[in-house]
């Protein structure tokens, strides 16, 4: 494309002055902040130094002298070693006050101090002597001689560091000086600069700010839906462009537009038909839980309008919670609650029947991730649940039925058993048997049926008693030890961390732990180990039954629960399984799940959820 550089240059020309200002400014403030620089260095290098040494051999003499005082008052040994540790700390000092002369006059100084230093440890040798020859007259060489040498030292330090501290506090107000000077200057410079680029802003914002007004103003009507505008462009600069370009775009949105809205209606008459078409209800819910579609199934469902219903918050067109609790988990999760489809039913009473939908629920996505809503969809499973409850009634009607002719046959076999059985051949006598276990084989097979079908049904009633869960292992325990004993394999109860009491039937929990229990001996080898464990996490009591068996091929993991699934090995025993499917039942009677931990040949744990008995308590 090719370009007019006119408004280019313009904008080019017009800040090139006010940058040529701006160099200057910093060119000016770099040369002031490097003269501030070098006085700040010389105030730090050329007079700190010489402070610090003058400070030190303050310090270090007068330790000394406070080492001939302890020498005199009898402690010669410790105030000749203070004296001397001193003194190569005086010279140390002395040395580096030497290295750093820098002022006129602080030779001077300096050399006073290395004589009269010199003469100070002179004499400190002779009085040290006197002391130790015990002289009378140590104490007054001490004050006539060394003691003013001592003062004639210190006070010539104090000199070097006043003279050093006269001369840093002049460096100081030299920059001072330089630092008002330069903030002058650049102030000046940069209010001029200011001022320039302010006029040349407020011509160049009239150029450019103008025709973008124009553009502004046809933008809002375009965002209006009218497009039938147009944006002068008199000129051939890019602002000229600009707007031409402006005008071309569009002359091809209102085209897009025409089309568009052709499509729409087609689309929106596809999804209609779509939502017609399906025969389960469908409700549409947005990100603020209003209902902003539905189908006629839908309509049927809550027996409401469309034009009734739009709109209005969910909870008030279905008065559902668990259902708008799973919604507003979908909403602030942005995945699909997981939903029990033979539990999480409904049931909607109207015109004196009921009937019965299950729920699932979807989120909706838009582009870039962004969830705008959720789908409900109510499927009638009415006919599926008669069906479910006339299946349960059946095998509840049969079960009964069948229990008396099977005691009966049972007692039959029991007695030609016992009264025949030596007048009979050994074939005979093993068909006796066989017939014998087939009858208890169907009788407990009858058994756990009917209590399935109770359980399923809801009429097998719960007694629920506040026990503590210790009692209830300990009394598994008891029950298993002997099988666990013929099968040398351990038992063992895990000691609980703290008491726990639930809520609970104690006869149906004991039949899931013994069930459990039981199956963990089937496929546990001599020498294995079974535990039973418990703890709480969020107000809920989890159950487990671990052992280190031959452990569940994956394959059966998902489905061990179904009835009449077993697994299928050199150990399987002919069961009826219906056990764990008992024990899912009682479990969910409680208001609790179950479920399975397994890796082959490493065991299997199982574990199960009760309720508290006072969760609020925890």
């Amino acid at each position: 494309m090719r370009l007019n550089w006119s408004l280019q240059k313009k904008i080019l020309g017009g800040y090139s002055l006010v940058l040529i200002l701006l160099i200057a400014v910093l060119t000016w403030a770099f040369i002031n902040l490097n003269e501030l620089g070098k006085a700040s260095d010389a105030i730090l290098s050329e007079n700190y130094k010489s402070i610090l040494a003058a400070e030190n051999m303050i310090d270090a003499i007068e330790r000394q002298d406070s080492a001939i005082l302890l020498i005199m008052t009898g402690y010669q040994q410790e105030g000749n070693a203070q004296f001397q540790q001193n003194i190569s700390h005086f010279l140390q000092w002395f040395a580096r006050a030497n290295d750093n002369i820098t002022i006129a006059g602080e030779s001077i100084i300096i050399a006073e101090i290395d004589s009269g230093y010199n003469q100070y440890l002179s004499r400190f040798s002779e009085l040290n002597n006197l002391f130790s020859l015990k002289n009378p007259e140590a104490p007054e060489f001490y004050h006539e001689t060394v003691l003013p040498l001592f003062s004639n030292v210190r006070n010539a330090c104090i000199d070097l560091r006043e003279m050093n501290q006269q001369t840093m506090f002049k460096a100081s107000q030299r920059a001072k000086a330089i630092a008002r000077r330069a903030l002058f200057s650049m102030t000046i410079i940069g209010i001029s600069a200011l001022g320039i680029g302010l006029i040349f802003s407020m011509i160049l914002s009239h150029l450019i700010v103008k025709p973008l007004q124009q553009m502004i103003q046809a933008t809002k009507q375009v965002a209006k839906g009218n497009y039938d505008v147009n944006v002068p462009a008199p000129s051939t600069d890019e602002l000229g462009q600009l707007g031409q370009s402006f005008n071309t775009m569009v002359r091809q949105v209102k085209s897009f537009h025409d089309l568009n809205i052709r499509q729409i209606f087609s689309e929106k008459k596809k999804s209609d038909a779509i939502l017609r078409s399906i025969d389960d209800g469908l409700f549409v819910v947005d990100n603020e839980y209003k209902i902003v579609n539905m189908n006629p199934a839908a309509q049927q469902i809550i027996n409401r309008n469309m034009d009734d219903v739009i709109g209005s918050h969910f909870l008030e067109i279905l008065k559902r919670d668990e259902i708008f609790t799973s919604i507003k988990t979908t909403m602030e999760t942005g995945k699909a609650p997981e939903i029990d489809y033979l539990k999480d039913l409904i049931s909607i009473k109207k015109d004196d029947a009921i009937s019965h939908y299950q729920y699932s629920i979807l989120p909706v996505w838009e582009r870039e991730n962004q969830l705008t809503g959720v789908v409900l969809l109510l499927k009638n499973v009415t006919r599926l649940k008669e069906l479910e409850k006339l299946k349960s009634e059946f095998i509840m009607a049969a079960s009964h039925e069948l229990r008396t002719p099977l005691t009966s046959m049972g007692m039959s076999i029991s007695l030609l058993i016992e009264k025949i059985s030596n007048k009979i051949s050994a074939s005979e006598k093993e068909l006796l048997m066989a017939a014998d276990e087939e009858q208890r084989r169907l009788k407990s097979l009858v058994d756990e049926l009917l209590d399935l079908s109770k359980i399923e049904a809801g009429k097998m009633l719960m007694e629920y008693e506040f026990v503590q869960l210790e009692s209830l292992f300990q009394r598994t325990q008891k029950v298993m030890m002997n099988q666990a004993r013929e099968k040398d394999v351990q038992l063992s109860v895990e000691p609980l961390m703290k008491k726990i009491e639930v809520k609970v039937d104690p006869t149906k929990i004991t039949w899931v732990l013994t069930n459990l229990i039981g199956n963990a001996l089937r496929y546990t080898d001599a020498g294995g180990v079974i535990k039973l464990n418990a703890g709480i996490y969020s107000e809920i009591v989890y159950v487990s039954v671990e052992d280190s068996g031959m452990g569940i091929p994956p394959e059966y993991q998902a489905k061990i629960f179904d009835k009449f699934v077993q697994v299928k090995n050199e150990r399987s025993t002919g069961g009826t399984g219906l056990g764990l499917a008992i024990c899912k039942e009682i479990v969910r009677a409680h208001g609790g799940t179950i479920w399975v931990d397994s890796e082959p040949g490493k065991g299997s744990k199982f574990t199960f959820t009760i309720p508290l008995a006072h969760p609020n308590k925890e």
